[in-house]
């Protein structure tokens, strides 16, 4: 699994991050973020990518799993 920490970025790095980290084709992917639009762009691509997408929303911070 490859896990990573996008809080406190402004777009587009959290979705350049995601995209880095998926490049080796992981079956599963947790990214913590802390903006609703990243939120958005990141559940976007990872189900473009082909990913199973789930989103645990605790206050203003999000944990974004893909699994395939």
């Amino acid at each position: 699994m490859k896990e990573l920490d996008v809080r406190g970025l402004s777009c587009p790095m959290p979705l350049m991050h995601t995209k880095k980290a998926i490049e080796d084709d992981p079956t599963e992917v947790l990214v913590h973020a802390d903006s609703g639009t990243a939120k958005a762009n990141v559940v976007a691509f990872l189900h473009d990518a082909g990913y199973t997408v789930t989103v645990d929303e605790s206050g203003d911070e999000y944990r974004i799993r893909g699994a395939r």
